[in-house]
Formats: structure tokens, sequence, C-alpha cells
């Protein structure tokens, strides 16, 4: 299949141009404002289908809204004409199509024409009225409050929000290349003579900034946000998408002393901590048990063994671990445990507990295996 995508190297061109690729689709015209426009004829006499995404949101002047909309509209469909190619063409509308807005009007003009066309060449259409778009490479400062808003956090710039309370309609990209490649099999979803995503986030502006501080801060506090949350998971994807490019890492707080160090690796409010223990040759650690908290050891690195004894038993429980062969070993509560490092090497475990330590309760008791 031979697909044109015009508006190639804009944010949605941009992001279906590669998952295409990723799905094996090779045979791509790719039409931006810097494609040679005799080229033009080429794509669209052997494009088997179009995916229409140029177009112009932010002009210095507002007669440019119907040149690059309704006008480069009308020359896409002309060129197909002149083909007599009628193959399907999607094209990306907006919800403002429905206002009285130079920019709203130049887009419902855009569908009229190609609802036109369909009536005239018989080819399918699927017309897409999007809202709010938000994802990675977006460009910030441009027409995204979402993309200014990560994009600012995470350099450290101020960002502005007249209104927290203003509803907003956002789609995420990957959900919008999802239902683009599916319209390539005739899969689109329909609502009447229009297509939609069918995944719409609604949220206000003062939440959208409420998440994206809370990334920021993520960082230092060594948490992670709920991702059992559709759209925070989406969010945070797409902030992490805008940190400075020497900005990637963080350092975390190593808890060091002679029997070596922990480390807090990752908190999360509804999964747990998971942290990094270093144990130096022939130490022992823990000796204690729990009423409710529970974990799990794996050791990734070097060899020891954990023993557990059963608070009101003398009998002791050996497990020997090892780096060499990777495996779990849980921690039930009410049973005093240690972990001792029988090798010559540092002895690095990798252990994840259900709760964050709290040291105001930190049901952590002390006793000897």
């Amino acid at each position: 299949m031979k697909i044109l995508v015009t508006g190639a190297k804009g944010f949605i061109g941009k992001n279906l141009i590669a998952e295409l690729k990723n799905r094996n689709y090779t045979d791509i015209f790719e039409y931006s404002k810097e494609t040679d426009p005799n080229l033009l004829d080429e794509y669209c006499k052997e494009a088997d289908f179009v995916f229409h995404l140029a177009g112009v949101n932010r002009p210095i002047d507002s007669a440019e809204y119907m040149d690059g909309n309704y006008g480069f509209t009308s020359i896409l469909l002309d060129t197909l004409k002149k083909f007599q190619n009628a193959c399907t063409v999607m094209i990306s509308s907006s919800t403002q199509a429905v206002l009285n807005n130079p920019y709203g009007i130049s887009k419902k003009a855009s569908e009229d024409l190609i609802s036109k066309y369909s009536r005239e060449t018989g080819a399918k259409v699927l017309v897409y009225r999007f809202p709010n778009v938000f994802g990675k490479w977006c460009k910030p400062n441009y027409n995204s409050a979402v993309a200014t808003f990560c994009h600012n956090t995470a350099h450290g710039l101020p960002i502005t929000v007249n209104d927290p309370s203003v509803v907003m309609n956002l789609i995420y990209i990957d959900d919008i290349v999802e239902e683009l490649i599916n319209a390539l099999s005739d899969k689109e979803t329909r609502v009447g003579d229009l297509c939609e995503i069918p995944i719409v986030h609604t949220i206000t502006l003062g939440e959208i900034v409420k998440l994206i501080s809370s990334f920021k801060v993520s960082r230092e506090e060594r948490s992670i946000p709920d991702m059992s949350d559709a759209f925070t998971k989406k969010l945070y994807s797409t902030y992490l998408s805008y940190l400075p490019d020497n900005m990637f890492s963080y350092d975390l707080n190593m808890n060091i002393d002679h029997r070596g160090s922990f480390t807090e690796f990752i908190k999360t409010p509804d999964r747990g901590q998971v942290s990094v223990n270093i144990s130096k040759p022939g130490i022992v650690k823990g000796n204690h048990w729990h009423h409710t908290k529970n974990e799990k050891f794996l050791v990734v690195s070097g060899r020891g063994v954990i023993r557990f004894r059963k608070i009101d038993t003398n009998e002791v429980l050996e497990y020997f671990v090892s780096g060499e062969k990777l495996e779990v070993v849980d921690i039930p509560t009410g049973y005093t445990h240690n972990i001792e490092n029988l090798g010559n090497t540092d002895m690095v475990t990798i252990m994840w507990a259900n709760e964050y330590y709290n040291p105001e309760k930190p049901d952590t008791i002390y006793l000897e295996v």
C-alpha cells in the first residue's frame, strides 16, 4: 500500500509516519512545506490512501487560514481528480469547525469541500475533528498548552494559567495514530458523517498543571505517579519527552556505612517501594520482623543466604541466593529474617516493600534470627 501523508513534518504526521514504518509500511510519500510541489502530482497519482494532516493553525495574518487549510485541500483534491485516483482520503479537521472564527471557518470549508469531492468521485473520505492533542514531539509555545506546560516546567520556566477551571478535552497522540492506522483497514470509528478518536480525556487546566508540577517533584522524592490512571500515564510520558538533554539523570540518596549501603530507588502511592541494598562480604543485615509490611528480595550480584525464623519457634529456615540464578524470595509477616553476604565481593539485592518506610510507624521489630 502506498500512503501519502501531507503535513509529514508536523506533530501528528511525524508520529504517524514513525509508527507506520514500525509496522512495515514502507511506501510512504512524505509531503511537507519543504517538499518540491511538483512531487504532489506523482504522489497523488500513486497513492492508495491519503492522510491529509497539513494545515495552518497560527499564521501571522488570519487570511492565511483559508489559504493554508481550504486552499491546499482544494489543490490536493484537484490533483487526485486529475489522475482519477479515488483512493480513501482522511482529513484532519478541528472541533473549532463549529465556531465562527477564522480558523474554524477555514476548517469547516475544508470539510464541506471534501464532502463534495466524495459525492462527485465516489471516494471514501474520513473527517476527524480533533480537540486538543498532546504527546511527544509537539511544539511548545505554539498551539498546545500541554506542550508549553511540560516544556516550561521541565526547563524551570514559569507558566501562566489565566483560569485554572477551564475544562480541556484532550486526545493523546498514540491514540490518534492507532485510530488512523486502523482506518487503513476500514476499521475507523464513525459517528454519523464524522469519524472520531474513541478515547478523549476531560480535565481542567488547573489539574493538568498540578499533575505536571508533581512530575517534577517526583524526581526529587523518588516517587512514580499513579500509572493506573490512563491520563496520568500518558501525560507523564509526554512530560519526560520535554526534559532537557542534560537532565535525563538524577541522583539518589545512598545511605552508606561500614556494612555497605541502602538506597531508595522508586516509591509509588499504591505499589510500594523499590530499594537497592549492597552488603559487604561477611555482613549480616536485618534481624527484624513485620506485622503487615512484606517484602521481596532479589539478589542480582554476589551470593548469600536469607534466614527466617517464625518468632514463636526455634526452627531456622535458609534460602541460599546468588546473582547466577535470579530468584525472588518473599519475606512473610511474622518471620524474623536476615540476609548475609557469603561471598568475597559486594552482594547487590533489589528489595521491594509493599509500603514506604514511615518513621512514625516503621512496623519493624528487632529480633535476632
